[in-house]
């Protein structure tokens, strides 16, 4: 774990430079404001398009060898990026196809990097691992956003997609070194939570055949859609993501309106949230069994902290509001992903990260335009106060769906042309986590 997270480090840095880049590459060729957001767009499309795809492809082939593959295929296309770049032959719909095959590549990248960080400790540890994740994280967008600067004054902006592609490769070398914690210290082991025992002979003497472990998007669709407790968390996490995570854009309003301050201000303001989120994961490592009630109520607590900071007098209150709230935040964030990527069996979960990367990239395009029309409407402090009274209520009824039990999809059996289907009594259900 300490081999993978130090490579996340320098992987997540070398991103945020390119990331810092990339924006002002297309104003510098295209000099259009709206251009650089179809490239963004672009990018950000086949997640939304090819997620469940891609977590389908992450259920069926090995993951150390997927994660390994995907970086590798991503460094060669920030190398050629890089290419590009020098010798002046980067155009715009170059730009854009690159942009989309680097957003294709992230939609196995993504799943199978996230679930193999996971198989490197005991089940207990996840909590920690996400959250040790989430600082490594932050880390390397405060390192990588500064150091894509210098980069850019010294060796100019192809240097930033070299340093990029580097650390792709780096990632790439080092998991096939990674060791996994032992199969049966990663899967459940609870009595409500043990696999089923192995099929019993049928009348002809052989064997009942196992669910297919690989393949189908549809299953991972159907499973999502009939667990209570995915769909609530989903419906957590989709209003605060379009309601109350959108700070650079909220709180830019209100610094620079309401309470008539400056960019520099609102820079501040910008630090001490990623200071409370980084807080907020060290605190999360701390949990052991979060569940969607956890997130509920940390996510609501955000919410009233974030309406109360919509009625901020003064820069002063505005940050003593906005260190608890990223906090908070943080928190509930690291609960909601260890619950996404332990609550499905392990055969299903590239899968269900699939549904989840669709869904939170419809809700990525459409929280921005919603919440801009809201604050038209009812003013930057209006905007932080009905955002975070609705992410109130929709946690609220969230809530109670998650009370329901769960009704389990019945799992596809492989069968050959001369064999019937297995249907009834014939058909082995897996053993799946009861409701709360």
């Amino acid at each position: 774990m300490r081999w993978w997270s130090a490579a996340n480090l320098v992987s997540n840095v070398g991103t945020w430079m390119q990331l810092t880049v990339q924006n002002l590459l297309v104003l510098q060729i295209t000099g259009s404001a709206a251009t650089t957001g179809l490239s963004l767009a672009v990018q950000a499309a086949p997640g939304l398009l090819l997620s469940l795809v891609g977590g389908s492809l992450v259920d069926s082939w090995p993951r150390k060898l997927t994660a390994s593959v995907s970086q590798a295929l991503l460094g060669l296309v920030a190398f050629a990026t890089a290419a590009f770049v020098a010798f002046g032959v980067l155009t715009v719909p170059l730009l854009m196809v690159l942009a989309a095959v680097t957003g294709s590549i992230a939609t196995v990248d993504n799943p199978a990097c996230s679930l193999l960080g996971n198989d490197l400790v005991k089940r207990k540890d996840v909590p920690s691992a996400i959250a040790l994740g989430s600082v490594v994280h932050s880390a390397g967008r405060l390192i990588g956003t500064a150091a894509a600067g210098a980069a850019v004054a010294w060796f100019g902006m192809a240097s930033a997609y070299v340093v990029n592609g580097l650390s792709f490769l780096a990632v790439a070398t080092v998991i096939p070194f990674l060791k996994l914690a032992p199969k049966e210290e990663r899967e459940p082991q609870t009595a409500h939570e043990r696999p089923a025992p192995a099929p019993a002979a049928g009348r002809t003497g052989r064997p009942r055949r196992r669910p297919a472990t690989g393949g189908g998007t549809r299953e991972g669709l159907v499973y999502f859609a009939r667990n209570p407790r995915l769909v609530a968390l989903a419906a957590i996490t989709g209003i605060s993501a379009i309601f109350g995570r959108n700070y650079q854009l909220t709180l830019a309003v209100l610094v620079t309106g309401p309470l008539a301050a400056g960019a520099g201000a609102f820079s501040t303001v910008s630090t001490v949230l990623a200071v409370g989120g980084m807080a907020g994961a060290v605190l999360a490592g701390c949990l052991r069994k979060p569940s969607v009630r956890h997130v509920a109520v940390l996510a609501a607590a955000g919410a009233l902290l974030q309406a109360v900071a919509g009625l901020s007098p003064s820069l002063i209150l505005l940050l003593v509001l906005v260190a608890p709230m990223a906090v908070v935040e943080s928190v509930s964030d690291t609960a909601g992903t260890t619950v996404l990527q332990t609550e499905p069996p392990s055969h299903m979960r590239g899968r269900v990260l699939g549904v989840w990367r669709s869904a939170s990239t419809g809700w990525g395009l459409v929280g921005p335009p919603l919440l801009g029309a809201l604050m038209e409407f009812a003013g930057a402090r209006g905007g932080l106060i009905v955002g975070g009274l609705a992410i109130v209520a929709v946690t609220g009824a969230a809530q109670l769906l998650q009370r329901r039990p769960v009704r389990l999809p019945q799992p596809a059996f492989r069968r050959t042309s001369a064999e019937p289907a297995t249907t009834g009594a014939g058909a082995v259900p897996e053993t799946e986590p009861a409701a709360a």
